[in-house]
């Protein structure tokens, strides 16, 4: 596998100019396992070569295997967090994640509507941990409130059915242009659905489809081998990688196409940090090239385990 570097910024290469990096505001939880959340966006978004504003909107009780419960932050406290630095700092794309509340996306709505040409990639994530009336709550705002300002609405395929199109009945599982149709009709120009399974052909391994579309139809997209382990802050960090190409100025169909593959690698290159769920390696562009012999050993000369997912890897995979 070519391993690709983020291509905003090589941090190896000299600078082209003295331009600072593009700047991207992440709304998002506090997440203390590191894979999702705030730092998970962060770690992206660096690893991009993009400069991340981190906005706090709630945080989150959590380990790398489940969520125990969450707390938000009071819709003025974000507000006051986002407007303090964009009176200082100019932004090139946000990014969105948990917004804690209905309430708090009440709030980063009043914050994006007063930058409608800066482009905001929404990451949609399953909100099962909140009581039902909250859950109702916080998608009706959603709906209401961040789709009309969405220009990429990312999200796991069997999540965007459940928030798109929850009375869906056929046998089949909604296409991503019959998705990209329900997120338009709320106002999100496009979506770029992960995790659309494939059935296998005679002889391949079974493989998933990533697809970005319009309601127009698909516009492109990536299949990769279907890889068995279970990932924690996969599409956060796809959505993250895909603000900060955007921020940069990469058109649409390029910026998605890229930060797929660096998704793949960093899935590629994921370490198990608990008992939990593995975690994607942003970083994997940066390690040093393992000496020869050295995948029968672990750092400090310590054993390599088995238990990372790299003993089962094999190239272009993503959960």
């Amino acid at each position: 596998m070519n391993t690709i570097a983020p291509s905003a910024t090589d941090p190896t290469e000299p600078a082209a100019s003295d331009a600072p990096p593009a700047c991207v505001m992440s709304f998002n939880a506090s997440d203390p396992s590191g894979a999702g959340g705030l730092a998970g966006d962060i770690s992206t978004i660096a690893a991009m070569g993009a400069h991340a504003l981190p906005v706090v909107t709630a945080i989150v009780m959590r380990d790398t295997a489940e969520v125990f419960e969450s707390h938000e932050i009071e819709a003025d406290t974000i507000v006051e967090q986002a407007r303090s630095i964009l009176e200082d700092v100019t932004i090139s794309a946000w990014k969105v994640g948990f917004l804690g509340s209905a309430e708090g996306v009440a709030g980063v709505a009043e914050v994006l509507s007063d930058y409608p040409d800066v482009p905001l990639v929404a990451y949609l994530t399953s909100v099962s941990w909140l009581e039902e009336d909250d859950q109702q709550a916080y998608q009706d705002a959603y709906r209401e409130l961040i789709l009309p300002a969405t220009e990429v609405l990312v999200g796991n395929q069997q999540t965007l059915v459940d928030f798109l199109l929850p009375e869906w009945e056929a046998e089949r599982p909604p296409s991503a242009r019959e998705l990209a149709v329900a997120a338009g009709e709320l106002g999100a120009r496009y979506v770029l659905v992960t995790g659309i399974t494939l059935p296998a052909s005679r002889g391949a391994e079974a493989q998933v489809d990533n697809v970005l579309a319009s309601p127009q139809g698909a516009i492109t997209g990536e299949k990769f081998e279907r890889f068995d382990a279970t990932f924690l802050g996969a599409g956060e960090t796809l959505a993250a990688a895909l603000a900060s190409l955007l921020a940069s100025g990469q058109d649409l169909h390029l910026a998605v196409s890229e930060a797929l593959s660096f998704l793949d690698q960093a899935l590629d290159a994921g370490f198990r940090p608990g008992m939990g769920n593995v975690v994607p390696d942003r970083f994997f562009w940066a390690l040093p090239e393992a000496e020869p012999g050295a995948e029968e050993e672990g750092l400090m000369g310590e054993p390599a385990t088995d238990e990372l997912p790299s003993a089962e890897r094999g190239p272009r995979r993503i959960h």
